[in-house]
């Protein structure tokens, strides 16, 4: 009788566990179904795809020199009145400085002067040089690469940089050697550079880079396109879903990347947010 009412106890609370296992189950099941089931649309930024500039370019370095320059050497003691030179603009023909001698200085062209002290012992303590510098163009010698022959030509676009100023300079490609130096395997390039405002100087270090291979082309920011092994595509939004894209891509410039093909012009892509979303699924914009 013992055995038989702790066995029945047993039972009872055997299957009382079991029941509350199944229940716990379910409920924790809804739960769960209730929370995650339904999950909210990822919000994305999106951008237009549109047209933009696309080129190669080489970029090197070379120093500043002023397009025609000259030097006039005189000596203190023969200059008549108060010396005038220090960031002084002259045209040409214009009296530079009047000498006691009547071998006056005239300006040979247009441009900025300037003027530099002597060391003692080389002409003579009491001696200077004036410079006649002009700047309204500047020229800039650099060395290229010789793979790079077949694309230099008389012409080309360049893009002069410096730190000390907060713009792009424009110049060209005015001429190239007809040789290469054997010693560097590299050919000479003059770039002409405009100088609007006289604001680069002789002797400025420059950061030069010859554009080439320009083509106008349907682009999107780098951030919209995602590569896996040789496949690249985008998610073009459709209303409030997505439809993945395969593109083919070109070239990069300036955090944008050029498409050949796979998308068109006016298109809307993702351009921030594509890890959050997939195929077909519902977004949220969150940019106008």
């Amino acid at each position: 009788m013992k055995i038989s009412s702790k066995l029945r106890i047993f039972l009872i609370i055997f299957f009382i566990s079991i029941f509350a296992v199944i229940a716990a189950r379910h409920f924790i099941g809804l739960h769960f179904k209730k929370k995650f089931s339904v999950r909210p649309a990822p919000g994305v930024i999106v951008t237009e795809v549109e047209k933009s500039l696309f080129y190669k370019s080489i970029e090197t370095f070379g120093t500043a020199i002023a397009q025609n320059s000259k030097t006039y050497r005189v000596k203190k003691d023969n200059i008549v009145g108060n010396l005038n030179i220090e960031n002084r603009f002259v045209k040409k023909g214009e009296l530079i400085i009047a000498l006691k001698d009547q071998k006056n200085i005239i300006a040979d062209f247009e441009g900025k002067l300037g003027k530099r002290e002597i060391a003692q012992g080389v002409l003579g303590s009491s001696s200077l040089i004036i410079t006649l510098d002009d700047l309204k163009k500047i020229v800039i010698d650099i060395k290229i690469p010789e793979n790079y022959v077949s694309i230099l030509k008389p012409g080309l676009k360049a893009e002069i940089t410096n730190s000390a100023f907060d713009k792009a300079f424009k110049g060209k490609v005015e001429s190239i050697s007809s040789r290469i130096d054997p010693s560097t395997r590299s050919i000479l390039a003059r770039i002409i550079v405009n100088n609007p405002n006289f604001r680069i100087i002789p002797g400025q270090l420059m950061t030069v880079k010859i554009i080439y291979d320009e083509i106008n082309q349907i682009g999107v920011p780098e951030s919209a396109v995602t590569i896996q092994g040789n496949t690249a595509f985008v998610y073009v939004v459709k209303t409030d879903t997505v439809e993945k894209k395969n593109i083919k891509i070109g070239k990069r410039n300036f955090g944008k990347v050029s498409v050949i093909s796979g998308i068109n012009e006016g298109d809307i892509v993702i351009s921030e947010g594509v890890s959050k979303v997939r195929d077909k699924a519902k977004i949220k914009i969150i940019n106008q």
